[in-house]
């Protein structure tokens, strides 16, 4: 058994209960979730600058290590968006195919679950 280093890994958790772990950056695995785990030091770690879409699942967003917003664009036109603040040993169910978004209060390690596949990035408008 090895040790797996998160911050430089994609992990995949398979169908059938398989893990498999890989360098990060590399041919992400299409048929499963999808662990990452990254260190945020500024906001242009998490892409405040950019709405998040997953088209094709939810996403479990969990803050390991201090303190952020995550901002999801509430459903139906004219709606604001909502915000949630994830403090250490917090998480959000981000809903499939909602735009979603995190800015920073201090820098911070954040966990995500999804799939691999069907994410998008959109840059904000009127920031």
């Amino acid at each position: 058994m090895d040790t797996i280093d998160l911050f430089d890994s994609a992990i995949g958790l398979r169908p059938g209960g398989e893990i498999r772990a890989g360098r990060r950056g590399g041919e992400p695995d299409q048929d499963g979730w999808r662990l990452t785990a990254f260190h945020a030091k500024t906001d242009a770690d998490v892409h405040a600058g950019h709405w998040q879409v997953n088209l094709e699942a939810e996403e479990v967003v969990s803050c390991l290590v201090g303190k952020f917003r995550l901002y999801v664009c509430a459903e139906g036109a004219g709606r604001r968006e909502e915000m949630v603040r994830l403090t250490a040993g917090t998480a959000a169910i981000v809903p499939r195919g909602r735009r979603h978004r995190i800015e920073l209060d201090i820098p911070s390690i954040v966990l995500a679950v999804t799939l691999p596949r069907g994410s998008r990035l959109e840059e904000r408008q009127g920031r």
